[in-house]
């Protein structure tokens, strides 16, 4: 997975365990994309200020993922969804029946991972 991508997902899913002001930084960041000196300028503090605490807040959400693993959790499912979709777009190669058993398995498998 991409860095951005990463660090979005962390962010979707952490993000509000963050206080304000790392929220607002983090976010012109990863999702607004600013640099490191325009969000300086903005917030009225040092560019390596900017740079330390987005590298704090990027290690606080990793740390939450690998005590919580909600992102992991999220991609599994999210692959184990395509593979559903993937089983009824068979172009009916497939019966009915292997249909059901098929989505019973993978949905056994996700209710497992929960």
């Amino acid at each position: 997975m991409n860095e951005i991508l990463e660090q979005s997902l962390l962010y979707d899913f952490y993000g509000e365990l963050l206080n304000d002001h790392q929220k607002e930084i983090y976010e012109q960041f990863v999702l607004e994309d600013l640099s490191l000196g325009e969000i300086a300028k903005e917030a009225g503090i040092s560019r390596q200020g900017v740079h330390d605490l987005i590298r704090r807040c990027s290690q606080t959400l990793r740390g939450y993922e690998e005590k919580l693993h909600l992102v992991a959790k999220f991609m599994s499912i999210k692959d184990k969804v395509a593979r559903m979709n993937e089983l009824l777009e068979d172009d009916g190669r497939k019966s009915r029946q292997e249909l059901v058993e098929g989505i019973r398995r993978i949905s056994d498998e996700i209710i497992e991972e929960l």
